[in-house]
């Protein structure tokens, strides 16, 4: 039987408050168990609102943070015993984030496409210039974009939009198993936001890239999402098949989530329906 593609046991993260010399702790995750198959692509949702968890879950998954306790494994292997440039590089081309603040994920210095063609070559299967280029601008269009739209241009002549879907462009170079998308649609324009989420399907679909998409936005959440967890305060209050958990939740915070959203199509559809 192959390894998990991701596996996280008994995982707990705590940060102490007060100084150096303070006792004071507090968890900002808190023994939290979950595991995505290798094989099977699938969105996994991690939802809750500020000061759950889930963006410290998702540093640590990308080898950001350490965990105090607990072990987080990939295809396998202790992301604890990741050291040395030539495991980090197999790790980055397995695992690719996508951040919050797309303007925070590029140098505005430099120009997009040099990120593009460097990941191209460095974890994608681009050897030469040429096969960049052609990576890249195949890419792009998946994102609905092209190589001449963004050639030469540095972060801040692109729109959030544009630049978060050449994020996720860049992210798609390295070919990766596994995609860590935190909040990726929050700092978008409304009329955008399910333009970038369908693409997240298509990555699930086409690619066979599973996907951790880490969000407060229940809408969104049940529109993509295959299994879904449900953090508050560090903890893991509901999991499950998404549909049924949003359907149906059973934890009174997850209640709470689903009656803010007010979105009247939360239900399962079945054969009467």
């Amino acid at each position: 039987m192959s390894a998990p593609l991701l596996e996280l046991a008994h995982v707990s993260k705590t940060f102490g408050l007060g100084g150096l010399f303070s006792r004071r702790r507090i968890p900002a995750v808190d023994d939290v168990d979950f595991a995505l198959r290798a094989g099977v692509p699938e969105i996994f949702t991690i939802v809750g609102q500020s000061g759950s968890g889930k963006t410290t879950l998702a540093r640590m998954i990308l080898g950001m943070e350490t965990p105090t306790s607990g072990s987080i494994h990939l295809l396998g292997q202790n992301l604890a015993h990741i050291h040395g440039a030539g495991s980090r590089k197999l790790f980055m081309g397995a695992v690719q984030p996508i951040f919050q603040n797309p303007f925070e994920a590029f140098n505005p210095l430099r120009e997009l496409d040099h990120y593009l063609f460097l990941t191209a070559r460095r974890f994608g299967d681009a050897n030469d210039q040429q096969r960049a280029r052609t990576s890249t601008d195949a890419a792009m269009r998946q994102v609905g974009l092209s190589l001449v739209e963004v050639a030469g241009r540095y972060p801040h002549e692109l729109s959030g939009g544009q630049l978060q879907r050449t994020a996720i462009a860049r992210a798609m170079l390295a070919k990766p198993k596994l995609i860590v998308a935190d909040e990726p649609v929050s700092m978008v324009d409304a009329s955008l936001r399910m333009s970038i989420v369908n693409l997240f399907k298509t990555l699930r679909d086409e690619l066979g890239i599973s996907i951790i998409y880490i969000t407060h936005d229940l809408a969104t959440a049940y529109y993509i999402s295959d299994r879904i967890m449900i953090m508050k305060d560090g903890r893991v209050v509901e999991s499950g098949d998404a549909r049924v958990v949003l359907a149906a939740p059973q934890h009174a915070y997850s209640r709470q989530l689903k009656d803010a959203v007010l979105v009247p199509h939360f239900k399962v559809q079945t054969s009467e329906s």
